[in-house]
């Protein structure tokens, strides 16, 4: 399979990086790619097969960028135009029930009326003979424009002008670039769904991504709590002045400094008994349920688990193992960079992936929301106060309980040493013995 990375133009100024895969069947070689989820109202496919009808790399190569950005400006126009009929009809139904008398309600909320409120609605449908653009008005038949969250963020702009009155363009750029980041990170971890149908869910996995960040990057919640400012008055400012009368789950998520500390550990008998027994784990996807095993004998970061390439994966040694290395991505520090040996669970489920994860290696970030979500779902959190990140601080804390020397504990896990470090430390056999009898 051949990969190709080339940068679109998306929505006016912002750059996005696509990489396309060219699959070969037979001599012809095929663009195979995935639809992106921000054109899945526009497109009822899932994933793109399309013959470019040649078999030199060079020019499947060629074809195929350019295919794929007519693609995106066509998805694009599509959804500009969907969002615009759907808008357009909203908001002549909203002034319709206005000119009426009356205040546009979804029919949901049409159903709650008071009794005389409600035939007084149906009495003036009645006596203009059941025109069908009155009856939506006065009845709320007509849905509120499928408003995303990126889709939200253009509006905000437009919304916010004065705002911007009397500033310079870096001090616009300045004022933007932290809600565009707090947009992204939400899209990164929950998608690019529509505002109607965020939940409360949704927002506790946004918060838990933020929680792990903090703890495993020695963040201040500031950063989170500034994040969810900025999404809230996006997603507020739209619900607000495009009269959607949304109920946004946004209350009570600041975190408090206190909140920081570290996640408690999973215990040995919670995962043997709960988190490892049969069929428990069948609801995750492959991938994501690989790398929640993974981490359990290993203590790896799950970002550092779904960054794994081809090359960084050793099936095939004496002794099974993994390397975490900067390929293609910044290491945590430079006690990050590290070898640490497969063993049960771990080994087994890594078989299946000898190539990596291709789902999470650039979207760690879902990749701990969906674990997450489906743990707390299920009932599969020790405690409230649990999070994937648990799984890291059981492996640290079995290692303390089996007296593994601290040297060895802290190269394993990636850590500082509180003094210099001599030598190459534990051979990769030694680490493997030492880890046996605590792997499941």
């Amino acid at each position: 399979m051949l990969r190709i990375s080339l940068h679109i133009l998306l929505r006016g100024s912002d750059v996005e990086e696509m990489t396309l895969s060219l699959m070969r069947r037979g001599k012809m070689l095929w663009l195979r790619k995935r639809v992106p989820g921000r054109y899945s109202r526009v497109e009822d496919r899932k994933e793109l097969w399309v013959s470019l009808h040649t078999d030199s790399e060079t020019i499947a190569m060629k074809k195929a960028a350019l295919f794929w950005e007519e693609q995106i400006e066509a998805w694009e126009a599509r959804l500009a135009g969907d969002l615009e009929q759907a808008s357009q009809r909203f908001e002549a139904a909203q002034k319709l029930a206005q000119i009426r008398g009356y205040r546009y309600l979804s029919a949901e909320n049409v159903a709650k009326l008071p009794r005389e409120d409600l035939l007084g609605r149906i009495e003036a449908v009645e006596a203009r003979r059941a025109v069908p653009q009155e009856a939506a008005a006065l009845l709320g038949g007509v849905k509120p424009p499928a408003i995303t969250v990126e889709g939200a963020l253009d509006l905000y702009w437009g919304y916010s002008r004065d705002k911007i009155q009397g500033k310079s363009e870096d001090q616009i750029r300045r004022w933007k670039n932290p809600i565009k980041k707090a947009v992204r990170n939400f899209v990164d971890v929950v998608g690019d769904k529509p505002i109607a149908e965020i939940t409360g869910d949704d927002m506790l996995d946004f918060r838990d991504w933020w929680m792990d960040r903090i703890e495993v990057e020695e963040l201040s919640p500031n950063s989170a709590n500034k994040d969810l400012i900025h999404l809230g008055s996006v997603l507020k400012s739209v619900n607000k002045l495009k009269r959607l009368g949304l109920v946004l789950p946004l209350s009570d998520l600041s975190i408090k400094e206190q909140a920081a500390a570290p996640r408690p550990p999973f215990s040995s008998q919670w995962i043997k008994e709960k988190l490892l027994a049969p069929g428990v784990l069948d609801g995750l996807n492959d991938q994501a349920r690989a790398i929640f095993l993974v981490m359990i004998n290993t203590g790896a970061r799950p970002s550092e688990i779904a960054a794994l390439s081809e090359q960084q994966i050793h099936l095939q040694e004496n002794i099974p193992h993994i390397s975490i290395e900067a390929v293609n991505r910044n290491l945590k520090s430079a006690n990050a960079r590290r070898v640490i040996p497969l063993l049960g669970v771990s080994l087994e489920a890594l078989r299946g992936f000898p190539k990596g994860f291709s789902r999470y290696v650039n979207s760690s970030a879902s990749l701990s929301a969906t674990i997450n979500k489906f743990l707390r779902t299920k009932g599969l959190l020790e405690t409230p106060e649990h999070s994937l990140y648990g799984l890291r601080h059981g492996f640290e804390d079995r290692m303390l309980a089996a007296g593994i020397d601290e040297r060895i504990r802290r190269d394993l896990m990636g850590h500082a040493l509180n003094r210099e470090r001599y030598g190459k430390g534990a051979s990769l056999e030694l680490s493997a013995s030492l880890l046996a009898p605590i792997s499941f």
